[in-house]
């Protein structure tokens, strides 16, 4: 199969494993784990043909690694990046490295100096360690931007940061007073 269909697959996957489970009739536990063979079911009646080995390609490919799926192969969900309210993930608080990074566009600029990193409707901000992955992510946005975050002030200051299973770092927010351009303008 080529890229194309894969990555299109990826985001119909994490549409409904992230933020829209209920599209398609399907039902996410608390740790977003989704049953196969629900979330099979649910895409054929959407006019999406998946298979289990489709499936696990997808997993597999993800550069990302945006899925999981169980040890017993029943079950997957997306690592990080819900915004349904059925799932609250209980990832471990993790000492960060000394800087870590956001990626954004810089149309979105005065709106972080004002109020910082928040999650939005995500549960989470999602930074990188490296500031290759924080470009390309801000390139989905528009032209790119990379933040630089403090991390030991911010953990000083009490804030908690955890590690999803793709190597994605979350935290709650990041008020603006922690961040730095890492590329000025």
């Amino acid at each position: 199969m080529t890229s194309k269909p894969l990555n299109d697959l990826s985001k119909f996957l994490s549409y409904v494993l992230r933020h829209e489970p209920h599209t398609i009739g399907l039902t996410l536990d608390s740790e977003g784990w989704a049953d196969l063979d629900q979330l099979i079911t649910g895409a054929a009646s959407q006019g999406r043909t998946l298979d289990r080995d489709l499936i696990r390609t997808v997993v597999d490919s993800s550069d990302k690694k945006r899925f999981a799926l169980s040890s017993n192969g029943q079950r997957i969900r997306a690592v990080q990046g819900h915004s349904t309210t059925s799932v609250n993930l209980q990832h471990q608080e993790q000492e960060p490295p000394a800087l870590l990074y956001h990626g954004t566009a810089t149309r979105f600029l005065d709106s972080i100096r004002e109020q910082g990193l928040i999650a939005g409707a995500r549960h989470h901000v999602h930074l990188a360690e490296d500031t290759a992955t924080a470009t390309a992510v801000g390139q989905r946005y528009g032209k790119p931007v990379v933040l630089r975050i403090e991390t030991q002030a911010m953990r000083q200051q009490g804030f908690k940061f955890f590690r999803a299973e793709n190597g994605v770092w979350l935290v709650d927010s990041v008020p603006a007073r922690f961040l730095g351009l890492d590329n000025p303008l």
